[in-house]
Formats: C-alpha cells, structure tokens, sequence
C-alpha cells in the first residue's frame, strides 16, 4: 500500500510558506467581501429603485383616479351651460305672463325656447326617435296599447304618446306608442251573428 503525503509541493511549484499562504488567503478573502459589498450595495440600490417606481405608480394611480372623478362630477358642463340660456327665456316668458301681456307673445316665446332646447339637445348628439307610421321596434319602443286597425299594417306604429331619444347610438328613453293589430277574426264573426 503506497501513502501519499502532501507536503506542500504540487508539481511545477515551489511549496509555499505558511505566511504567503495566509496572504493569499486574505487577499482573496478581502476580494470576495468586496465582490460581496458591492453586491450589497447594488441590491440595495435596486430595492430602492424598486420602491420609488412603485410609489410612483400608487401615485399615478390616485391622480387618475382624482382626474377621473373630476371629469366625471364636471362631464355635464357644456351641455348644462347651453341650457341657461334657455332657461332664462323661460323665466322671461312667465314674468311677461304674470304682468298680464297678450297671450300670443307668451306662445312664440315657449315655441322659440322649445326649439332652442331641441337645438341644444340635438348639438349634444341627442336625436327624437321618429316612430309613428314605422314598424314597432322593442329596442326603441315600448307599447303602451295594441289597437286593432284595418288602416294601418299589422305592427306598425299607429301612436306615439311620448317621445323617445337617442345620445348617439344609445337609447335615452323608448318611444311610447301603440301599435296596430289585425282585427281578430273571431270577433268580426261574432257581431255578425248577433
């Protein structure tokens, strides 16, 4: 059996002494805790880095949140200040019918603040939806009678009690109506035979 011994000499070197081996030890022990520091220090900048970014982004949030919520308590603002005026010729026009005027001026004045507010609504996108004399429609209409009617086309519109309106694409209010239906059959028998 053959015993190996170290001695301190690797092949192609000279043993080193006790000191330099300690040197080179600290040495290289020194550089790691660099290395390590600097990883520290690189680690700690990215933390916080990390948590400025993030409150940054809370803070983006919360201002597009008060943003938001101001346009939202505001996003009437145009439409109602393009009713004052209409509201103030309203007011004009019942002072003028309380101090005893002519009726006749009190009607063109309502007729004209009538259609300064469909002027209004219509520049804000809102627009009457026509429904008499067109087929019922329950998307837009709601029925409000059905009449049997030998003039009109069984289904269409005969009536509209109340008008409907649209803001743009999107319903506002249905159109209030009644609509025709074919005379039952039945009942046409019935009076004959009485």
């Amino acid at each position: 059996m053959r015993r190996m011994v170290d001695d301190g000499e690797t092949k192609g070197n000279a043993p080193q002494s006790a000191p330099e081996a300690g040197e080179e030890l600290a040495a290289r022990l020194a550089a790691l805790e660099a290395e390590l520091e600097k990883a520290r220090e690189e680690a700690r900048q990215s933390h916080e880095r990390w948590l400025r970014e993030r409150a940054d982004l809370e803070n983006l949030k919360k201002r597009a949140a008060r943003e938001r919520a101001e346009t939202m308590k505001f996003a009437n603002e145009s439409v109602l200040r393009d009713l004052l005026p209409i509201l103030d010729n309203l007011e004009r026009a019942v002072a003028h019918a309380e101090s005893g005027g002519d009726g006749q001026p009190l009607v063109e004045g309502v007729a004209l603040v009538l259609k300064s507010l469909r002027d209004v609504l219509e520049r804000h996108g809102v627009t009457r939806i026509e429904a008499k004399g067109t087929p019922f429609d329950p998307a837009q209409h709601e029925a409000m009678a059905h009449v049997e009617s030998t003039e009109h086309e069984p289904n269409s519109v005969i009536e509209e009690h109340q008008p409907g309106y649209r803001l743009k694409e999107r319903l506002l209010r249905p159109a209030l109506v009644s609509v025709a239906k074919a005379p039952d059959p039945n009942l046409a028998r019935d009076k004959d035979r009485d």
